[in-house]
């Protein structure tokens, strides 16, 4: 079919770069974690104010987008290393985002969480067809845009659209708030839209026959891995310094 000829025909250049790119943008590392908890913060004080226009912000900011995607690929390879990795890094980013909601949800203050429902926060905890059907075109524009470097500017309107952060949010807030319908409603959000996503980038990282990059995907993540530890034994030489100029 002419359709999937094309996705085949992508240059094998790009295809490199985006398998590249993809794992080194869902590292789990300080960078990511910070971004993630920023944006979640964001997100639930819009959330609590009332305003769309934060909370797209906060999807602007967040990272999340790119274990999510690493997730797909993965599967897409049959690459049980980056599935993983990127289930890891979801699973942390959950836990992490949830509490970063829940705190930025008592700092906003006790008077706001009596009476802090509203439609801001409703829309996020209310799934339908309709949510899973824009998660599926989301997830297909993303991985087609990956391997497209001149579509790039496209993608901060994806990352609006696909919505991972706000439910999350959401979600924390219904805990703070004791309210067991907004939480399970936001959590079956987050999933719905998961799901569309991974769905539709693994059909399309599939079309592209990005199998065959399997070794690019193993080579960064070790890479990535060894970045890690180097910063991590950096770090210790700095507090090390410090505490023996202090002493």
């Amino acid at each position: 079919m002419p359709i999937i000829s094309r996705f085949q025909a992508i240059d094998d250049k790009d295809k490199t770069r985006a398998v590249r790119q993809l794992v080194e943008d869902s590292t789990a590392d300080f960078d990511y974690f910070l971004m993630l908890i920023l944006s979640v913060l964001m997100a639930t004080f819009g959330l609590l104010a009332g305003s769309e226009t934060i909370v797209i912000g906060a999807m602007l900011l967040a990272p999340l987008l790119a274990p999510v995607m690493g997730l797909a690929l993965g599967t897409s390879m049959s690459h049980y290393s980056l599935i993983y990795r990127s289930l890891s890094t979801i699973g942390y980013s959950i836990v992490l985002s949830v509490g970063a909601a829940i705190l930025g949800a008592f700092l906003f203050s006790v008077s706001n969480l009596s009476g802090g429902i509203n439609e801001v926060i409703l829309s996020r905890t209310e799934p339908s067809l309709l949510y899973f059907i824009v998660a599926i075109i989301s997830g297909f524009a993303v991985a087609y845009t990956s391997v497209r470097p001149n579509l790039s500017s496209t993608l901060p309107g994806i990352a609006v659209a696909v919505a991972l952060i706000p439910p999350l949010a959401v979600f924390g807030v219904g805990i703070a708030m004791f309210s067991p319908p907004i939480v399970a409603g936001s959590a079956v959000m987050f999933l719905i839209n998961v799901a569309g996503i991974v769905f539709a980038g693994m059909v399309t990282y599939s079309l592209m026959d990005v199998h065959h990059k399997r070794f690019i995907a193993e080579s960064t993540i070790k890479r990535e891995k060894e970045r890690i530890e180097e910063e991590t034994e950096k770090i210790k030489e700095i507090v090390e310094e410090s505490a023996s100029s202090q002493s």
